[in-house]
């Protein structure tokens, strides 16, 4: 009988669970863990079937509730003050009963995940419960992330730390002198992103003198700041910028480059022609009439030429229809098109080519080779005939290429020209190798064998020389020496 009293006294006396300690961080995690493994080892003792009984505590609370594991786990950490105030709390012979809110969880319940009642909640409801205090432990933050926030570093260091990635906060930089230095660091190290990092915390926490007359004499950063702003599309104040730096001719560009972002054809149109007041120099003044006058003929070609392919008045159009429209094309594209579909037409007409080449003064090697592709794509072959025919003063006609004839031979060749058509034009290549090798290349047979007799004759020319020459000498040997070097090279070449 002593023994199973002495039993139980050791059974109620001992503990499952460690005492408090301050050199143990992790006390109330580890707690938890344990609070669980003691719940999980309950279920070997636990009856399925038994679903009617639940074991209480001395609290009255049923074991395995959730009230029951979260103060079992707050038990242990108010241990230790408990063995403190031990002393204190022997006069006191009774407490105040706190009333107690009976459970709704049975621990059969809680390991087979039903409930007894149904206005209970679930374990995982429960567990998401806001209203339920969480003893899990904080994660905290390593160390060294709060160095880069708290520390003092310095201009240079701040740097240094922006150049490895390192999150730093400009932010403690207040005063100009500081932000000044700060910025010189960061163009010594020579790390764009870096300059453009710091430029970014200067224009917003800076005037915009303060910070234009500053940058003028950093030309490094104030080059970062200019590229900076035209890649974000800051327009107003980079105006502003180039405004306060006296560089009139960059603003007007600037002002030039908004047309880009301008859709509507008219409204384009009037925004190039306020641009032409704009402080250019005269080069550029040139191209910016020389555009509006281009945008401005081809609204007019685009107007008529949607009437005639609307109407289908034109046969050229319903052959060819267009593919895309004129409007705010190139130079050399429209003048494509109007060699394409407007070629016949006087020059007083704003859509005739010579009229084009005349007002914007085309050179005449980019004004034949865009005419000849246009005319050899529709086949006109009479047309590159003409294009390619000049006149002298006395009245003869003479063929002529500005940009050579092997290229017009390789554009007629590119737009499926008939033979005929290329041999005649191979004919008027000059060097005869040159044109040999395009003969043979685009199988004109005729010029080939052309160029072969007058290789032939150039040889035999040469012998009867040789032969004339070998008469008047003196010495029979040196003649037939002279026979017996070039007759094996002339036969070589025939």
């Amino acid at each position: 009988m002593s023994r199973v009293r002495a039993d139980e006294e050791e059974y109620w006396h001992s503990s499952k669970f460690r005492a408090f300690t301050f050199d143990d961080e992790d006390d109330e995690l580890s707690q938890l863990k344990e609070s669980k493994r003691a719940v999980n080892s309950l279920r070997d003792i636990v009856d399925d079937d038994d679903d009617d009984l639940e074991r209480v505590s001395w609290s009255g609370e049923p074991v395995g509730s959730i009230s029951w594991s979260i103060k079992e786990t707050a038990s242990g950490s108010t241990s230790s003050l408990d063995g403190r105030d031990s002393s204190l709390q022997k006069g006191s012979s009774s407490y105040a009963a706190l009333p107690k809110q009976a459970s709704s969880y049975s621990l059969s319940s809680l390991f087979k995940g039903r409930n007894k009642l149904p206005s209970f909640q679930s374990l995982s409801d429960a567990l998401t419960d806001t209203g339920v205090k969480s003893y899990a432990p904080e994660l905290r933050r390593p160390k060294a992330e709060y160095k880069d926030y708290s520390s003092d570093w310095s201009p240079k260091d701040t740097v240094r730390r922006m150049q490895r990635g390192k999150v730093c906060s400009l932010e403690r930089f207040r005063s100009l002198q500081d932000k000044l230095v700060l910025l010189d660091e960061a163009v010594a190290g020579h790390d764009g992103n870096v300059i453009t990092a710091v430029l970014i915390f200067l224009k917003r926490t800076l005037r915009r003198e303060i910070l234009f007359r500053e940058l003028e004499v950093r030309q490094v950063a104030l080059c970062h700041l200019i590229h900076f702003l035209r890649e974000m599309g800051e327009q107003k104040f980079l105006l502003d910028l180039l405004r306060f730096l006296d560089r009139t001719e960059e603003v007007a560009l600037s002002q030039y480059r908004e047309h880009l972002n301008i859709q509507d054809v008219e409204k384009r149109r009037e925004f190039l022609k306020g641009c032409i007041g704009l402080p250019f120099s005269a080069e550029d003044t040139s191209h910016i009439q020389d555009h509006y006058t281009l945008l401005e003929r081809q609204i007019i070609i685009e107007a008529n030429d949607r009437h005639l392919e609307t109407a289908g008045q034109s046969e050229l159009f319903r052959k060819y229809p267009r593919k895309a429209s004129i409007l705010n094309m190139p130079l050399v594209t429209t003048l494509f098109y109007s060699c394409f579909y407007h070629y016949t037409e006087a020059e007083g007409m704003f859509s005739s080519p010579t009229n084009l080449k005349k007002t914007f003064k085309i050179p005449d090697k980019q004004y034949v080779l865009t005419a000849l592709a246009a005319r050899a794509k529709l086949r006109a072959w009479g047309d590159v005939d003409a294009l390619l025919t000049t006149k002298n003063w006395l009245g003869y006609t003479k063929k002529k290429a500005p940009i050579g004839f092997h290229r017009v031979v390789e554009i007629l060749q590119r737009n499926n020209a008939p033979v005929q058509v290329l041999q005649e034009y191979v004919r008027l290549v000059e060097d005869v190798e040159t044109r040999l090798n395009l003969a043979t290349k685009y199988k004109c047979h005729d010029v080939v064998i052309e160029v072969d007799c007058c290789l032939v004759k150039r040889w035999v020319t040469g012998l009867l020389f040789l032969s004339s020459f070998s008469v008047l000498c003196p010495v029979p040997l040196l003649s037939c020496a002279w026979w017996g070097l070039f007759i094996p090279v002339a036969w070589e070449n025939l």
